[in-house]
Order: C-alpha cells, then sequence, then structure tokens
C-alpha cells in the first residue's frame, strides 16, 4: 500500500493564517494538480480538524479523471476516510451531504455516537491497545484486507506528525506558493511534538517544476 501526501504552504511554510481560515493562497494550477493527485488513489484520508476547517470534502471534477477512475473500475468518487480519535464531528457540516462514500476511521470511544447512524458507510476501528490512539500499523492492515493500494492524505498537521512517527507516508508533494503568512499561531504543514534530527523523517527530491511562481516539488520518503 502506498501513501501521498498532498500539499500546499506559503514560502515561509505555513498552511493557513493566525486565525486557521481556509487558504486562499494556491493558484487554479495547484488545485489541478491536487485533483490529478486524488483521481489516482483508491481513497482520501482527512483529519477531523481539516474537515471541520472547511466543512466540505474537496471532490474529483474534471469530467476526464472521473471517466478515468470509471474505466479503472473505480467509483467515481474515492471514498473519503475521516479520521478522528473522539469521533466528536459535526454531524450537520456539507460534508455530510456531498455525493460521496463516508468512511470513519476512530477509536471504539469514538466510534460510539455513530454506530445508528447511516452518515458512514464503514466505521474502522483501529485503536492502540489502552484505546486512546489511532494504530496506525493496525490501519495499513486493516486498509489492505479491503483492497485499497494507494491512500491519498490531504491533513492536517496533526495527523500528519503521527503518520511521519508511523512511517505511513511514503511520497510528498508539496506545492510552494509565494506568498508570506507569518505568525507563530499560524499552522504549517506537520505539527504536534516535533522530532530530533536523528528521529526526523528523511526525504529524496525526485522532481521540481517551478511553474509561474509556484514550486511544485516530489518528494520520496526514506523508509
Amino acid at each position: 500500500m502506498k501513501t501521498t501526501l498532498v500539499l500546499a504552504m506559503t514560502a515561509d511554510g505555513k498552511i493557513a493564517d493566525a486565525t486557521k481560515s481556509p487558504p486562499t493562497f494556491s493558484s487554479d494550477r495547484d488545485s489541478a494538480h491536487l485533483e490529478a493527485q486524488m483521481a489516482l488513489a483508491d481513497a482520501i484520508l482527512v483529519g477531523s480538524g481539516t474537515l471541520g476547517d472547511g466543512g466540505s470534502a474537496v471532490l474529483v471534477n474534471k469530467p476526464a479523471l472521473i471517466q478515468s477512475r470509471i474505466d479503472r473500475g473505480k467509483p467515481a468518487q474515492p471514498p473519503q476516510i475521516i479520521c478522528s480519535r473522539s469521533g466528536k464531528i459535526d454531524p450537520q457540516l456539507p460534508f455530510f451531504s456531498q455525493p460521496i462514500d463516508r468512511w470513519l476511521l476512530t477509536t471504539t470511544t469514538g466510534a460510539t455516537d455513530w454506530h445508528e447512524r447511516d452518515s458512514f458507510s464503514q466505521i474502522l476501528v483501529c485503536e492502540t491497545p489502552d484505546g486512546k490512539d489511532i494504530d496506525w500499523q493496525v490501519v495499513k492492515i486493516k486498509l489492505a484486507e479491503l483492497n485499497l493500494e494507494h491512500i491519498c492524505f490531504l491533513g492536517g498537521s496533526e495527523l500528519a506528525a503521527s503518520l511521519f512517527a508511523a512511517g505511513f507516508i511514503d511520497e510528498l508533494w508539496l506545492t510552494v506558493c509565494p506568498v508570506i503568512y507569518g505568525g507563530t499561531a499560524s499552522p504549517t504543514p506537520v505539527s504536534g511534538a516535533g522530532f530530533t534530527p536523528d528521529s526526523a523523517p528523511k526525504l529524496t527530491l525526485l522532481n521540481v517544476d517551478a511553474i509561474a511562481g509556484e514550486l511544485f516539488l516530489h518528494y520520496q520518503v526514506q523508509k
């Protein structure tokens, strides 16, 4: 199974401003790049905080990309897997009325409020022995059993830290956009407790494209 992280950030490494409002700094070109990467995936993984910030899921909209998925025997839209330890997700979000297949990745506690609803077609409980966190090794096994070979991960930063720590991310597509946000409270692509120099994930640069002021960087995560 392969997991691809796709994100855009400002030139000073921010993914949103200090108010954590949805970012507006990337171009239509970057949006098309994101959509193309999503169209290649068997499922989309998103943290519940990132979903809550925007309220809805990013969809594959281009007819050619949708048709390409159908030609490969895939649904028009990849399932959206929302990751939440607590399961506390606002059921009134526009996300729950979008024409997509919704899955929940959570703990036993987080699944409690959703078993009696039809909001998610699948509830995946993959927890650590203490039941307080997601066990990403169990997630890998579960997703492989469901024949999901390519996961596209879209954020957020706390979840990214957990995934990097677990060795769950295989490649990174990073768009650097020509704007400065600044601010100590402005979120960065990866947050959490941070890594030491010895434990920090290392990347191998595979490709760079500079297009109209934006840098499109493709990295492989060293294992």
